[in-house]
């Protein structure tokens, strides 16, 4: 394991990916299929009423933070499992890395597009509508459920961090990449239910710019695709792993 990791963290390639994909999850929760629908989703992995959450919020606060956290567990599952299966597939394609490289670059420019609107057909609502009972029981299939088909609005960002777990050419990476994507879109979710009355407040706030929120959004996607597409993505990695090299070498002697 220590030597998996120091071999990773050489690389200098999760280096880069890794703050991507925290920030795409952190996007994808802002968006407007998810911060919208707190309330909602906090009743039902609590099995409370929306009632109940506000008028007990520091009384339940170890439930809705179980609920929470059992549903992000589940949707976690979901991605982590798409990132191993992504990396390894980015493995088994090695020998055209810089064709699918530019291909994926590609790809995610017109994700990022679409994210901020500009490909409509790509927005449509492919939803699971069948859930479970609520509480906190259900919590982790309606997590495995949201993975597995809200696709409007975290569709664009989770592609694209795929994108980079077949750039990885690895499922062990991949599904890192995957995770760190779930945290980025997880822990906003636990926070929410530990700070319940004040993240009603930032909902008002995210609902008045949540239009510039998406385009941010969006811009990122672009440009990681844009880095992909012109080669200038392996060149920063190559930058990265010889800065990191060269901190490890310094170490060594030390």
């Amino acid at each position: 394991m220590a030597d998996w990791l120091q071999s990773t963290v050489a690389s200098g390639s999760l280096l880069l990916a890794v703050p991507v994909a925290l920030l795409a999850g952190a996007v994808s929760f802002f968006s407007p299929c998810v911060v919208p629908l707190l309330p909602g989703y906090l009743s039902y992995v609590t099995g409370l009423s929306g009632a109940d959450l506000q008028a007990g919020a520091e009384r339940f606060r170890g439930r809705m933070a179980a609920g929470a956290s059992l549903f992000v567990l589940g949707f976690a599952a979901v991605f982590v499992t798409y990132g191993a299966l992504f990396g390894a597939l980015g493995r088994w394609l090695t020998e055209h890395q810089d064709v699918i490289t530019r291909t994926l670059g590609g790809l995610t420019i017109l994700l990022g597009l679409a994210f901020i609107g500009w490909v409509p057909f790509l927005q449509r609502d492919v939803r699971v509508h069948a859930v479970p009972g609520v509480g906190l029981a259900s919590a982790p299939l309606l997590g495995v459920l949201f993975g597995l088909g809200w696709t409007p609005c975290i569709g664009p960002t989770l592609s694209a961090v795929l994108t980079l777990s077949v750039n990885e050419s690895s499922a062990g990476r991949g599904a890192l990449l995957a995770l760190v994507y779930s945290l980025g879109l997880g822990l906003p979710f636990v926070a929410a239910a530990l700070a319940f009355r004040r993240m009603l407040g930032a909902v008002g706030w995210v609902r008045r710019h949540q239009v510039w929120i998406t385009r941010l959004g969006g811009v990122l996607l672009v440009v990681v695709g844009l880095l992909l597409l012109t080669g200038w993505w392996d060149l920063l990695i190559a930058d990265l792993r010889s800065a990191v090299a060269d901190v490890l070498g310094e170490t060594t002697v030390i």
